[in-house]
């Protein structure tokens, strides 16, 4: 397996912090701009990258992640773009890890074993596929695994203690700990709640367990990492992106910033909170 999220992890320990995982849609609002943000990410202080895969029925998604989705379908984004994307971006950096993130249709359409491959040529480190639970793990788990590639899997505040030994039986990488009960960016989590939920699920496992799902400032940011390995943010940063589009939703030369200047905001805020 790819070592570089192990080795991410490894370096925001020894920093004494957690890690910043920054989600974005591929290809919104267009390809160049997807890339340039991408880029721009990691010397914002994202440690890790969630790269979107656009898909028309995203069912764990809310409104600022569907309308990324559907802003960038309605570009052409296809997941070989999007393959594409991370391959220009890898001629540049090959040290931050990228994982995709989506739904398995897309994946199915265009085939697993050629996606696999492919992926792996291009220096993806891993895949978060949400609707494909334990019981589905050979339709694409197993083959991630044996490809070298990780597969995170999500807990959830309803995964309990019968269930949670199925979700983390072949995750690797990271667990994703959703905060709240419901679809990404509609809710803010209750932090101590997930702090105790962190800690139940490093009872079962030696992998990081990484919280989204609700984070949205630098003191959010700085709250979930005190008690976690990694903070991820999505919708808030998809909604800075989606602010400084024109009334066509065409990018403006403020849109990369916007991304940027708040994840600098979330970077300060996990590097404050010290990881558990």
């Amino acid at each position: 397996m790819t070592t570089r999220l192990a080795d991410t992890f490894a370096r925001c320990r020894a920093e004494g912090r957690a890690a910043l995982v920054t989600y974005v849609m591929a290809g919104d609002p267009d390809p160049e701009t997807s890339l340039q943000i991408l880029r721009a990410l990691p010397e914002a202080g994202a440690d890790i990258v969630e790269f979107g895969l656009p898909f028309t029925d995203p069912m764990a998604d809310g409104p600022a992640i569907q309308a990324a989705g559907l802003r960038a379908l309605k570009g052409g984004q296809t997941l070989e773009r999007t393959l594409d994307l991370v391959r220009r971006f890898r001629a540049e950096n090959t040290g931050t890890p990228v994982i995709l993130m989506g739904y398995y249709n897309p994946i199915y359409t265009y085939g697993v074993a050629r996606f696999l491959e492919d992926a792996k040529a291009i220096g993806i480190d891993g895949l978060i596929v949400v609707d494909l639970p334990p019981e589905e793990d050979d339709e694409l788990c197993l083959p991630t695994l044996q490809a070298g590639l990780a597969f995170i899997r999500l807990a959830t505040p309803t995964t309990d203690e019968a269930r949670l030994p199925a979700v983390l039986a072949n995750t690797t990488g990271f667990v994703y700990y959703v905060s709240i009960t419901g679809i990404t960016g509609t809710a803010t989590p209750d932090f101590g709640a997930v702090a105790g939920a962190v800690a139940r699920i490093r009872r079962h496992t030696d992998l990081p367990v990484v919280v989204g799902f609700g984070v949205k400032t630098g003191e959010h940011a700085a709250a979930i990492a005190r008690g976690a390995d990694g903070v991820v943010v999505g919708s808030a940063i998809v909604d800075a992106l989606a602010r400084s589009l024109d009334g066509e939703g065409r990018a403006g030369a403020g849109s990369v910033e916007a991304v940027t200047t708040l994840v600098r905001d979330l970077a300060a805020g996990v590097r404050a909170g010290r990881a558990g």
